[in-house]
């Protein structure tokens, strides 16, 4: 049952980088991230009551639920999907996959007995090595150029980045808290912050959307964005965070299969290069002597 949840949950997450890529091909960033935090919100919330619990009442966790909504959802799905728009949803996913490797050195700095050992700095070199021939060597010196495609690749740089802070903040500003109670105030708020956003800028009423950027959109507020959370607290209580490091490893090859399979992409050695090292700087992060 654990792997069957397992292969789920790597499907959803690593799958999600195509479904954002054929949904921004005509919807507007701040439209398809919106449209996925509302169905998100509503699903979870559901969930919630129907499960028998209920939304915490106005107080200081809901600052905290603010905070995490705009470093978890609202900031990183935007930069994300803003940066999808001239990267392929391969190279993304690649991209992605220094999270955990980012988590641990902020870790590191602000979490009490989380500190860097020889192997996760070995490990971090490795990840970082990864991006450097991901993105080429020179990539830091095309930005004084303003290049659209390097920007586009450091937008979701960042969107990994917020990812892996909003990590270390949850578990220092919400401990003991309900998960799941937790996911669903977090939509509710980033839902309440990104839609007026979507209205105003976007004006959606007035996109021509293609049915299969509406379909994509849908599916990433069912599936990576709702379903998703709640298969990752059901795994977690069953297998343990150990087992759910297997994620890491992969949803990059997921995104990368999809993306050459079904979209036609072509990453080029470069990218397949860069993948081996960010994924071997994981597991050299990761291992542990005797086991």
């Amino acid at each position: 049952m654990d792997w069957a949840l397992l292969a789920a949950l790597v499907a959803m997450w690593g799958s999600s980088f195509m479904f954002i890529k054929l949904g921004v091909a005509t919807v507007p960033t701040s439209t398809l991230v919106a449209a996925r935090l509302v169905l998100g919100a509503l699903i979870l919330i559901v969930v919630v009551y129907l499960r028998g619990s209920r939304l915490p009442p106005l107080g200081k966790v809901w600052v905290y639920y603010t905070i995490l909504a705009l470093l978890g959802n609202c900031i990183p799905f935007t930069s994300i999907t803003w940066g999808q728009q001239r990267t392929d949803s391969a190279l993304a996913g690649i991209l992605m996959a220094v999270m955990p490797l980012a988590t641990m050195v902020l870790a590191h700095l602000f979490v009490k007995g989380e500190r860097m050992t020889r192997n996760r700095v070995i490990g971090f070199i490795l990840g970082f090595a990864g991006i450097v021939v991901l993105m080429g060597p020179s990539a830091f010196d095309r930005i004084a150029g303003q290049s659209l495609a390097t920007l586009s690749q450091l937008a979701i740089l960042f969107g990994a980045l917020c990812y892996a802070a909003n990590s270390v903040l949850t578990r220092m500003l919400v401990r003991g808290a309900d998960a799941l109670v937790g996911s669903a105030a977090m939509l509710l708020v980033a839902s309440v912050i990104a839609l007026p956003v979507a209205l105003f800028v976007d004006k959606p009423w007035q996109i021509s959307s293609s049915p299969s950027s509406l379909w994509a959109i849908l599916w990433l507020g069912v599936g990576p964005t709702a379903i998703a959370t709640v298969v990752y607290f059901k795994l977690i209580a069953s297998a343990g965070p150990t087992f759910m490091s297997l994620v890491n490893y992969m949803s990059p090859g997921v995104a990368v299969f999809l993306g050459v399979v079904l979209l036609g992409e072509t990453p080029g050695i470069y990218a397949y290069v860069a993948l081996i090292l960010i994924l071997l700087g994981i597991a050299v992060s990761q291992w542990r002597r005797g086991t």
